[in-house]
């Protein structure tokens, strides 16, 4: 069968195993090769494993203990994110850190140590991990924490599935009063003003940021700053969403130079109206566009790439606006170019993508050769920048440059379970 990544990615896998308790997983694993597998919510192939056996946590979807007293969650690794928020922001909790879509599960997040809006004030998602067991293909279980298994405890973190089943897990939760955030939207003329309300955001101890940033007209550069702090108002009924969805898939791709062009002026001149302080409802906030079911399908048939960077501080300036450049040169703009900085924090597992620095996510249509040539160009800056990309968005990446931005994969060799794959890891580890 077919499995097919959120940006459109495909790998032919040897069979879908979905056991739905615990303890089928070890007679779930046989001696083929095989790939744990969550949602799919990933953009390239790091949940791809081509001729390997693709087994779903989706099953293992149960709430196994909780503290209302302290906020700790045991839970099974298939819980989604989003069943988290909604169930806990009620009794006055919610996860510390959460990515751009709830549609992901905990194991997903542990495998990929999401991160937010949030880093420089939270970290990622494996910072809030207390413990969790891992199943590895041998049928050994082990308890991972930081006292107990730590090393593979730090590289199961962040290490795209690769140590072995993330069966279940034990999460820290934070204290909320409300649903509701306590929100402002800045526009900005150019991109020395959004590092400016960076600098100030993190200054004045927001607890998070994100800023949307125009890549494609004569005006690129222009964006528009939204940061937040959680708000004093109470829980009440949740709003219902406005259940959009695309329904087919478009014989060709919509996002080209004209609908580019008119979408970032019209959203800017919508940012810029909208301007100031409001309250919106958390799911507003963190997750935009969950409310726009299979959205990826605006990109057609050949989907599309998304071309995540980090950069440290010292050159994000200088970097960033050179990308800026190539990419109105290449007439390929962003349909969402999203822009915002990293907090100064230990990285919480060997592999983790976030580190201190500016983060730049770019959205293209898949083009072929003419999409490969400007990412080869944006590699360029970006390695001698110092930086990297996100293994859980990538999908063409080389070797060399994911060898240069994740120094700790020499060590995390030893961790790996020999029996699990993904394309991602033959083309870049292996």
């Amino acid at each position: 069968m077919k499995l097919t990544s959120f940006g459109g990615k495909t790998a032919q896998v040897s069979g879908l195993l979905q056991p739905h308790w615990v303890g089928d997983i070890s007679g779930s694993l046989g001696s083929e090769t095989f790939l744990p597998v969550g949602m799919g919510k990933s953009y390239g192939d790091v949940a791809l494993a081509t001729n390997a056996k693709a087994i779903s946590s989706l099953s293992l979807n149960r709430m196994i203990s909780w503290d209302a007293s302290s906020g700790i969650l045991e839970c099974e690794a298939g819980v989604l994110l989003s069943d988290i928020q909604s169930t806990f922001v009620k009794q006055g909790w919610m996860l510390p850190v959460t990515p751009g879509t709830s549609f992901v599960t905990v194991g997903g997040a542990i495998a990929n140590d999401v991160h937010g809006k949030d880093h420089h004030f939270a970290g990622t998602f494996g910072d809030h991990v207390l413990s969790f067991t891992l199943i590895r293909s041998s049928g050994e279980i082990l308890n991972c924490s930081p006292s107990e298994n730590a090393e593979m405890f730090r590289a199961t973190i962040g290490g795209l599935g690769l140590t072995g089943f993330i069966a279940t897990a034990r999460l820290k939760l934070r204290a909320v009063v409300g649903p509701f955030f306590d929100s402002e939207v800045i526009p900005y003329g150019n991109l020395a003003e959004f590092f400016a309300l960076s600098e100030e955001t993190e200054a004045q101890g927001w607890q998070a940021s994100v800023s949307w940033f125009d890549c494609s007209t004569a005006k690129a550069g222009r964006g528009s700053f939204t940061r937040g702090n959680s708000s004093a108002r109470k829980y009440e009924e949740e709003p219902r969403g406005l259940g959009l969805s695309i329904p087919f898939t478009p014989p060709i791709s919509l996002v080209n130079k004209l609908s580019l062009d008119l979408f970032n002026s019209a959203y800017f001149e919508l940012q810029r109206r909208s301007a100031g302080r409001s309250e919106v409802h958390y799911r507003e906030f963190y997750y935009p566009l969950d409310g726009v079911g299979n959205w990826n399908r605006i990109y057609g048939p050949q989907g599309f790439f998304q071309y995540q960077s980090v950069v440290p501080m010292a050159h994000a300036s200088e970097a960033t606006e050179e990308m800026l450049s190539v990419i109105k040169k290449s007439g390929q703009g962003s349909f969402l170019a999203v822009l915002k900085t990293f907090g100064d924090r230990k990285p919480a597992g060997l592999l983790s993508f976030a580190r201190s620095g500016v983060t730049l996510a770019l959205d293209f249509p898949n083009r072929g050769d003419k999409t490969e040539q400007l990412f080869k160009a944006l590699d360029k800056i970006v390695l001698e920048a110092g930086g990297t990309l996100n293994p859980s968005k990538d999908a063409r990446m080389s070797r060399e440059m994911f060898h240069s931005g994740f120094p700790g994969v020499a060590e995390f060799a030893k961790f790996r379970d020999p029996r699990i794959v993904s394309d991602f890891a033959r083309r870049v580890i292996d």
